[in-house]
């Protein structure tokens, strides 16, 4: 898996070029359930499942703090 920090789920949400359709926080959501689904199918190992999950709840909770676009501004450089 390529994604390893917070700041490249935020790239990634980016380079998707999905901001006009689903909000930064509607993508991890979705990301997690996705996750979820992966564990469920064993796709994926549970340390690289929990790594992600970790790092989409901090995502999720930084949105939840100081907004979604000062988050996109604070990791999408």
């Amino acid at each position: 898996m390529g994604i390893r920090t917070v700041s490249d789920y935020v790239k990634f949400y980016v380079g998707l070029n999905m901001q006009d359709s689903i909000s930064l926080s509607s993508f991890a959501y979705n990301e997690k359930l996705v996750l979820k689904n992966k564990a469920a199918t064993g796709k994926m190992t549970q340390e690289l499942i929990q790594q992600s999950l970790v790092l989409l709840d901090e995502l999720l909770g930084e949105i939840q703090n100081i907004g979604e676009q000062a988050v996109m501004e604070k990791y999408a450089k």
